[in-house]
């Protein structure tokens, strides 16, 4: 097959990848000029992700990989057209911001040939694909859906850093707007995935039909909406916890241990560019799911209720050394999407604090073009917040932070027996 991958960022390079070593014709668009030349000439655009050096490194010179800016060297004859286009949300409304995945299904439908199947992967309010995607589809290519072309929604369900191996793990949801194009659907990711087996599932891994493009659409909104809510019950419990002097550590591990129990781990965040952004989408179509709006309220409350813990502890923050420990969202990723050291460092600035940030995984340069004074281990600090679970972290001690008078460990990775005689919070502690 002849297949075109639109947007070559962090999910869609390696998806373009997969597809090429699957043993077809791939050919990326990206409107970022640097990453296609990187692409082209076989070097990853950023780095982390396990394998997909080496496999530029292999498909690039045999032609079977490229990329381009032009959507008309792309689109036309594709036998399939996949979208991993960014979508954004709103920060103050919650509303979805189409602009980046209108503009790329206008230049895709200015092209768009007869015959091609077109696949959305982006995650999506339910009826995106029917309500948006398809008139504008039409529109700009004066072509009909179902009959010159077909059109459906197909979630991706990877973590960066591990997109090759989750792609085989799980399985690949499909919905299309009508039976032939479930079939084109299914016939082209069985052509281009290979899955693991699995005996947990109800049913073979592989390619699961789902019978129409909301119910795909829902699916990958409730997987991740599932997961924002899970938690923010979590820091409920913590929160109720530390109050009582309870370890709600204790508790979740003994609730857990009955299988109808599934409680995730408190946190001073939760971060990324899926958790904190699609309960907002689920809500945009959903405007009466309160459960959903109260949990994201209280997870986005965390980093300033534990800020303010660590003021009422220490009586002022005003003049104080704090270092966030952690700019990334996620130990051990090398990504700032809606990491929770933005709140935190917002929340000590606002109360007085003079805040720098240290992350093993950034340079100095890389975290002031973030906005952050960088902060060296062995530099004197009066307040240290935890705020991501690198590995480097777990070990540290109170003599890498000379002077420190309280630590506030928002994933609960340091060693209480290091920390003694320090004062430490953990989230969900008594």
């Amino acid at each position: 097959m002849r297949i075109a991958v639109v947007a070559l960022g962090k999910i869609g390079l390696p998806l373009a990848v997969q597809f090429a070593d699957s043993g077809h014709e791939v050919i990326g668009v990206d409107v970022n000029p640097k990453a296609v030349d990187a692409v082209n000439a076989g070097i990853e655009p950023f780095p982390g992700e396990a394998h997909l050096q080496e496999k530029l490194s292999e498909l690039v010179p045999a032609g079977r990989l490229r990329a381009t800016t032009d959507y008309a060297e792309a689109i036309p004859g594709a036998d399939a057209v996949v979208l991993v286009v960014p979508l954004f949300v709103n920060d103050t409304t919650w509303e979805p911001d189409f602009a980046w995945m209108d503009a790329a299904t206008r230049s895709l439908a200015e092209h768009l040939t007869p015959g091609t199947l077109v696949s959305y992967e982006t995650t999506l309010p339910v009826g995106t694909t029917r309500g948006r995607w398809k008139p504008m589809l039409e529109e700009g290519s004066g072509l009909t859906e179902g009959t010159d072309f077909h059109l459906v929604f197909s979630p991706e369900r990877v973590l960066t850093g591990r997109v090759f191996a989750d792609l085989r793990k799980y399985p690949k949801l499909i919905g299309g707007l009508s039976d032939e194009g479930a079939q084109r659907a299914r016939e082209f990711y069985e052509a281009v995935l290979q899955f693991d087996e699995r005996d947990d599932l109800p049913r073979p891994n592989g390619v699961w039909d789902l019978g129409s493009a909301e119910a795909s659409e829902m699916a990958k909104l409730a997987e991740t909406t599932y997961r924002d809510v899970n938690i923010g019950l979590a820091n409920q419990f913590g929160l109720f916890a530390a109050e009582h002097g309870i370890d709600v550590y204790q508790v979740i591990e003994a609730c857990n241990s009955q299988p109808y129990s599934h409680i995730h781990r408190p946190g001073i965040a939760v971060g990324g560019h899926c958790i904190p952004v699609y309960p907002r989408l689920y809500l945009s179509t959903d405007p009466d799911a309160d459960i959903v709006r109260t949990a994201r309220l209280l997870n986005a409350s965390m980093p300033e209720r534990l800020v303010a813990q660590a003021a009422g502890i220490l009586g002022s923050l005003e003049g104080t050394r704090a270092v966030v420990l952690g700019a990334a969202y996620r130990g051990g990723v090398k990504e700032t999407a809606f990491s929770g050291v933005f709140p935190t460092v917002e929340a000590l600035t606002a109360r007085g604090a003079e805040v720098r940030v240290h992350d093993p995984l950034y340079s100095d340069d890389e975290l002031r073009s973030l906005g952050f004074e960088p902060y060296a281990l062995g530099d004197e600090v009066d307040l240290a917040v935890l705020q991501t679970d690198h590995a480097d972290y777990r070990s540290i001690s109170p003599a890498q932070l000379p002077g420190i008078r309280l630590i506030v460990d928002g994933r609960n990775a340091t060693d209480a027996t290091v920390w003694a005689g320090t004062p430490r919070i953990v989230v969900g502690a008594g």
